[in-house]
């Protein structure tokens, strides 16, 4: 085979254990819990090693499948899956800090991440300083000679705000900080931020890298080894490990990743366009559009699609946008996103509920902003559907 292989390539062909000659075509589900040796001494290793199999919160067969399979993608040295995207992010956070310690983070942060953060502030006192993200001279002037991580989103949920990852990874790396990004939205076709910079790359494996609706899961990938496994280790303890049939379903959505991250672009292109015509809407946020503060860097940094999530902006209020979400047919009114019907919520009353009123408005989010996961229908249907619950 040969080495150098698309990643639309790379998504399809898993490296599948060989059975003697016989080769699988689809990775096998390990759905198991632990591993036998008829050696005490293997046995033993294998507890202490991330590379061996003897107990489910230590790795699977199915499970490394995916971790490897993500790891190609990503260009990362190793991988680890958990079982949520939450569980992803809480594993490193809790790795990389201390008390006392402090992290600089992008403002503009998907609202579960935030409720992680103040809880770390709480308990443990850990020091958040919050930046707008958009000029990498904000990490410098944030450094304290406690900082220890630069934390950042390549597009931020919800509003699309773009970040520079290259300017930001370059001031992080300078002042000896570990950088870690949370790449859901544009996916490791959309973005490899490793070869940016990047020490750590966190996906929710739920949203495009499943792509099916139907898995809970989430990975992170690493630049280092070492830094894999200190992480690895800490996992042992939070027992966020992924299970095998989770991972087995999310390398089933792997294989199609490549054509339906092409169709959620090439969907939320057209509605962002069809949207930012209407009358009833005040505001779209959408790096594709010509208008958007981040276009040209988006361009630049994305240039295989910003993915299929965006947000509006309904002109009026409160009383305006669920009248609005209530009047879809089509579209369904769920959390979460990267799935292959379209999903519309108000991040104000779900994903970012933890937030206050003011925290909201630092970010650009209001009453009448719904997020619009993007799905795989005809693009026509859903411009009707929308058109038809503004109108």
């Amino acid at each position: 085979m040969p080495t150098q292989l698309h990643p639309e390539t790379q998504a399809i062909h898993v490296g599948i254990p060989d059975l003697g000659g016989a080769r699988p075509l689809n990775t096998p589900l390990y759905q198991t819990a632990n591993f036998g040796y008829d050696n005490p001494e293997e046995l033993a290793e294998a507890i202490n090693s991330p590379g061996s199999f003897a107990y489910l919160r230590n790795s699977n067969p199915t499970v490394r499948a995916l971790e490897n399979a993500v790891s190609s993608l990503e260009g990362a040295a190793a991988s680890l899956a958990t079982s949520s995207g939450m569980g992803a992010i809480h594993t490193v956070l809790h790795t990389l800090l201390a008390s006392g310690d402090h992290i600089i983070v992008q403002k503009h942060l998907y609202g579960g991440t935030f409720a992680l953060l103040r809880d770390l502030a709480a308990r443990y006192g850990v020091e958040v300083t919050y930046i707008d993200g958009r000029d990498a001279a904000e990490v410098t002037e944030a450094l304290r000679p406690t900082t220890k991580v630069l934390y950042l989103e390549t597009l931020s949920n919800p509003t699309a705000q773009v970040t520079d990852l290259p300017a930001f990874f370059a001031a992080g790396k300078a002042a000896g900080l570990t950088c870690v990004v949370d790449n859901t939205f544009a996916s490791p076709l959309g973005c490899r931020p490793i070869s940016l910079g990047a020490d750590v790359v966190v996906h929710s494996s739920t949203k495009f890298l499943s792509g099916h609706c139907d898995v809970l899961g989430g990975i992170a990938s690493f630049a280092d080894a070492a830094l894999h496994r200190e992480v690895w280790s800490r996992s042992l303890e939070t027992g966020t490990i992924a299970d095998p049939f989770a991972a087995w379903l999310t390398l089933r959505g792997l294989a199609t990743l490549g054509l339906r991250m092409r169709r959620h672009h090439e969907n939320a292109d057209g509605l962002a366009l069809f949207l930012s015509g209407h009358p009833k809407v005040a505001k779209v946020h959408w790096p594709g559009l010509p208008g958007h503060p981040g276009h040209e860097l988006a361009r630049r940094l994305l240039p295989d699609g910003y993915g299929g999530v965006l947000a509006i902006d309904v002109a009026g209020g409160r009383k305006e946008t669920l009248e609005f979400t209530r009047r879809l047919r089509l579209v369904d009114r769920a959390v979460s996103l990267g799935g292959f019907k379209t999903l519309v919520q108000q991040p104000s009353a779900t994903s970012h509920r933890s937030m206050d009123a003011e925290g909201l408005r630092a970010i650009g989010i209001t009453e009448g902003t719904v997020r619009i996961a993007v799905g795989l229908e005809h693009l026509d249907d859903l411009k009707a559907d929308f058109a038809q619950a503004l109108d």
